[in-house]
């Protein structure tokens, strides 16, 4: 590298999100990009997390920056999410003891469990075969001087001597490290107070043979009739509880275990290191001790406290963050990739403006989008982490927030809509629809969470769910097939989305107050029904009681567009409380 030289973009951090950033701007532009990194080895040894892939992410990495070969090559593909709660009657030593919920079919976009540093370094191998790429590592004393009517000024040390450069773009992906968040006070807090304890092992950590069951026994247990023949440790796995989740993620090798929690629930000094994370799970979902202890430790490391938010991600001044280097929420769900996806998507978008004037304005349109798009998913960590600890409350939660997202996260991405302003004005119209019902279902859930524990709602016994049984899911999942519409057809999707949304909104109040009033017909009183206001929904169990008698002899007429049983496989009556009647 030259002690002084001049490029399109300088991009800082060559970890996941610098290095498919790289990728996307030399498949689409003919832009001259330095990437540089403190660290000595890229990869590094030290290993990551951030493994999971989900839709976005998956079409991401395969379709945009076309890694499809590689990642069937060498990385699993995944098979969803799946999750899991222990059963009141039973043990939980063995894993027939536990109740699931899933998705049956693989997703028709393809995701994937990633070996990060397999990934980063490939990323890196494939970059460096373009000539408009150059890459320096083991840099120090870093200063980015921004200038944002001129160009960006770069200067660092590179073996012993001083390296300066010009840029017109700088991007942070320094990531935790938040190189220009921190210099530029960008920093904000959020609602989110979580912490995370992983580690990894050696070898397959295959949940299905933690038991005592033979080969034979487990081929043909009639479980398989929900479950289906697939290989389950394919799937990120998720072993469920009151405010926590603990990942079982396999890697070829290795597997990646990791617990993120609710720091007011749990404290972090008692999962801090594998041994103490071991003694807390394996005390927990007791079927581990057939496995966790006989492992080798490869690695291990632990958050107090990892969620963040940026006043900016993204300015007409021409620089911009991406990855962790500027808002991260909770890893709930995999969605880690899937803002790398967004934000770089946006900012390659930028960084080809033609005039200051569309610079501007595409500025300001991906910011709102980034920061819509990231605090619509805060009040899934902040209010309802409490209900990971039910099977029901549980799936009525993921079923809503699986619908919103492949409605208005997956089919606008795959139809590469996100950088359309025409499509992106009609976006911001129907997701502002959903903004406060989805803040009022979320407090409603934990609500519902809490009656059902203070009233003794427990899994008995294994029930298993799969959650497209649940229509207007499977119609969301369907938009994957509608792709190369107009705009004017995209937004006729969306509008449909909404619809079908709403009504699934009103369709999970409606069946959690049948629960709470013990009355299935709920679920067909048009009065009742029609009486749901989800702009103004809150938990008050006074009032709903009300409301139930008041209506109770309503007509039971209401028809919905899809199967409303979809749920009754969780219906319980606990002892001691009679029918029609609301426990206190």
């Amino acid at each position: 590298m030259q002690t002084t030289a001049d490029y399109d973009v300088i991009i800082i951090g060559a970890g996941l999100a610098g290095l498919t950033l790289s990728r996307q701007l030399l498949l689409e532009t003919d832009k001259r990009i330095l990437l540089i990194d403190r660290r000595d080895e890229i990869p590094g040894r030290k290993h990551k997390v951030g493994e999971s892939l989900v839709q976005v992410g998956g079409y991401y990495f395969g379709k945009v920056l076309d890694l499809e070969e590689h990642l069937f090559c060498d990385h699993f593909m995944k098979y969803n999410l799946r999750f899991y709660w222990t059963s009141a009657n039973r043990e939980n030593r063995s894993f027939e003891d536990f109740s699931q919920a899933y998705i049956r079919p693989f997703s028709n976009i393809p995701c994937y469990q990633l070996d990060r540093n397999k990934i980063e370094g490939e990323l890196l191998r494939l970059n460096q075969m373009d000539e408009k790429f150059e890459f320096t590592k083991s840099i120090s004393n870093l200063d980015v001087q921004l200038d944002e009517d001129g160009l960006h000024s770069v200067a660092f040390e590179w073996g012993g001597e001083p390296v300066s450069a010009t840029t017109s773009w700088v991007v942070d992906t320094s990531g935790r490290r938040k190189i220009l968040a921190r210099e530029m006070d960008l920093e904000e807090e959020n609602s989110v107070n979580h912490g995370a304890a992983f580690f990894w092992v050696d070898g397959l950590v295959d949940i299905e043979k933690m038991t005592d069951r033979s080969l034979k026994e487990r081929r043909l247990n009639t479980d398989r009739k929900s479950t289906g023949h697939l290989p389950l440790w394919l799937a990120t796995n998720h072993f469920m509880g009151e405010g926590f989740w603990f990942w079982v993620i396999p890697l070829q090798g290795k597997t990646s275990l990791g617990l993120v929690y609710d720091r007011k629930l749990i404290s972090h000094n008692d999962v801090a290191t594998p041994e103490k994370l071991t003694d807390w799970i394996c005390e927990r979902f007791p079927l581990f001790e057939r496995d966790l202890r006989k492992r080798k430790v490869i690695d291990h490391s632990s958050f107090k406290s990892f969620s963040y938010g940026c006043k900016q991600t993204i300015n007409k001044g021409r620089w911009a963050l991406s990855g962790e280097a500027g808002r991260f929420a909770d890893p709930l769900y995999s969605p880690g990739s899937d803002f790398i996806a967004f934000h770089n998507t946006l900012i390659v978008d930028a960084i080809q403006s033609e005039s200051v004037a569309e610079l501007e304005s595409k500025c300001n349109f991906y910011e709102l989008m980034v920061r819509s798009i990231y605090e619509s998913l805060l009040p899934t960590y902040a209010i309802s982490y409490d209900a990971l600890g039910d099977q029901e409350a549980f799936s009525i939660k993921y079923t809503w927030e699986l619908a919103v997202y492949f409605s208005f996260f997956v089919f606008p991405f795959i139809n590469d809509l996100c950088t359309d302003r025409r499509f992106v004005l009609s976006f911001f119209k129907h997701f502002s629809v959903l903004g406060p019902i989805n803040k009022n279902l979320q407090q409603f859930i934990s609500g519902f969470y809490q009656w059902k524990k203070t009233n003794g709602h427990v899994i008995s016994e294994p029930i298993f769910h799969d959650f497209t049984q649940v229509g207007p899911l499977q119609t969301a999942a369907d938009t994957f097939y509608k792709v190369g519409l107009s705009v004017e057809e995209a937004r006729t999707v969306l509008a449909d989305q909404v619809e079908g949304l709403t009504e699934l909104a009103k369709y999970f109040v409606a069946y959690m107050c049948s629960v709470l009033m013990n009355d299935k017909s709920i679920l067909r009183n048009r009065r009742f029904i029609q009486g749901i206001d989800l702009e103004h929904l809150v938990f008050d169990l006074d009032a709903l009681q009300q409301r139930y008698l008041a209506c109770v002899d309503g007509i039971q007429d209401y028809e919905w567009s899809f199967n409303s049983d979809a749920l009754e496989v969780f219906r319980t009556t606990p002892v001691g409380q009679t029918e029609n009647m609301p426990a206190s």
